[in-house]
C-alpha cells in the first residue's frame, strides 16, 4: 500500500513538472528537421522517468522486506510471538504475482540458489566458486534498444536526408552567432556619446557616414564639404573645435543660434559617429569653390589623426 502511495506521489511530481514546463514561454515553431530530435528527447525523458519510478518502487519494496525480515529475526531470537499479520507478511509467498514475474524475467532473471550448482564453474579461488551467470536482461534489453535507436538515427540523419548533418549544424550555428554579434555591435555603437566617441576607420562605416552627409548635411556644407551656408570642412579652421568629440557634440546638439538643428532625434549615436568620421576625412581634400576659412586654426593636442581614415572615392 505504501509503495502505491509513493508511486502516486512520483506521478504527481512528474505532472507538476510538465505543467510548469507548459507555463514557460513558447519557443519558435520547430522545423521539420527538428521534429525527430524533439520526439527522441521526449522518448528518452519518458523512458528515464519510467525507469526511475520502477527503481524507486523496487528500492521501497526491498527496504520494506528487509525491515520486516529484521523484525521477524529479532522476534525469533527473543522468543516473542509475532502478530498474525506480521507472520503473514514475513511468510514466504506461495507464488509470485504478475508484475514480480515480469520483473524477474525481463529485468533480473536470477538463477535460484538451489540451481546454482548447475552453473558453477569447476575452478575456485580461496574457496570462492565462480558462477557462469547470464547477462542481466535489463542490460540486454538496453543493448537492443540502443541498436534500434542507432538504426533510426542513421536513417534520419544520413540515409533519409531529413536531419541536419554536423557540418550543416555548424554552419547554422555560425550564422546565428554572426547575427548575435551584429546585434551586440549595433547596441555598442548606439552607446556612443561625446565622452567616448572615436574615429571609425572601416570603409563601410565611413561610406555610411558619407551617405548620411550627402542626404542631410550637403545642403548647407556642400556635396564635397567645401562649405555653403555652413562652414568649410576641408581646411584646418574650426568654429566649435576640430576634434572628433567636438564634432560629434556639434552634430548631436546643433548650433541653434546659427540655424543648425540638433540631429540626436533623427540620427542614432553610431550614425553621428560615422558622419563625424567622414567629415574629418575631408580635411585637406581641396575641392573647388571652397568657402573662406572661418573660426580658428585647430592646433590643439586633441587634434585627431585622420591618416587611417580614407575618404570614399567620389
Amino acid at each position: 500500500m505504501k509503495s502505491i502511495k509513493y508511486l502516486i506521489a512520483l506521478l504527481l511530481l512528474l505532472i507538476a513538472a510538465e505543467g510548469y514546463s507548459q507555463t514557460a514561454p513558447a519557443a519558435a515553431p520547430a522545423t521539420s528537421a527538428q521534429d525527430l530530435p524533439t520526439i527522441m528527447s521526449w522518448i528518452l525523458g519518458i523512458a528515464s522517468a519510467v525507469l526511475f519510478i520502477v527503481a524507486m518502487i523496487y528500492i521501497i519494496k526491498v527496504n520494506q522486506f528487509l525491515y520486516k525480515r529484521v523484525i521477524a529475526l529479532e522476534a525469533q531470537k527473543s522468543g516473542m510471538l509475532l502478530p498474525a499479520d506480521a507472520v503473514h507478511v514475513v511468510a514466504q509467498p506461495v507464488g509470485d504475482d504478475f508484475w514480480t514475474r515480469m520483473r524477474k524475467k525481463y529485468w533480473e532473471d536470477p538463477v535460484p540458489i538451489e540451481k546454482e550448482a548447475d552453473i558453477m564453474l569447476q575452478h575456485a579461488h580461496d574457496g570462492i566458486y565462480e558462477l557462469d551467470n547470464r547477462l542481466p536482461p535489463w542490460w540486454i534489453n538496453m543493448f537492443f534498444i540502443t541498436i534500434v535507436w542507432a538504426v533510426g538515427y542513421m536513417y534520419y540523419y544520413h540515409w533519409g536526408g531529413n536531419g541536419l548533418s554536423q557540418k550543416e549544424e555548424y554552419q547554422e550555428e555560425v550564422e546565428t552567432a554572426k547575427k548575435q554579434i551584429a546585434i551586440a555591435l549595433a547596441g555598442k555603437a548606439n552607446a556612443v556619446d561625446e565622452s567616448n566617441v572615436t574615429i571609425v576607420s572601416e570603409s563601410s562605416l565611413v561610406a555610411e557616414g558619407e551617405l548620411i552627409f550627402k542626404n542631410s548635411c550637403a545642403a548647407c556644407h556642400g556635396q564635397l564639404g567645401e562649405g555653403g551656408v555652413g562652414p568649410n570642412f576641408t581646411d584646418d579652421y574650426w568654429i566649435h573645435g576640430g576634434g572628433i568629440k567636438d564634432l560629434f557634440k556639434t552634430i548631436k546638439y546643433g548650433v541653434p543660434e546659427k540655424g543648425m538643428i540638433s540631429w540626436q532625434s533623427q540620427l542614432k549615436p553610431g550614425d553621428m559617429q560615422n558622419v563625424a568620421s567622414y567629415i574629418l576625412s575631408l580635411r585637406g581634400t581641396n575641392p573647388p569653390n571652397q568657402k573662406e576659412a572661418q573660426g580658428t586654426l585647430w592646433t590643439g593636442d586633441a587634434a585627431p589623426d585622420t591618416s587611417a581614415v580614407k575618404a570614399p572615392e567620389k
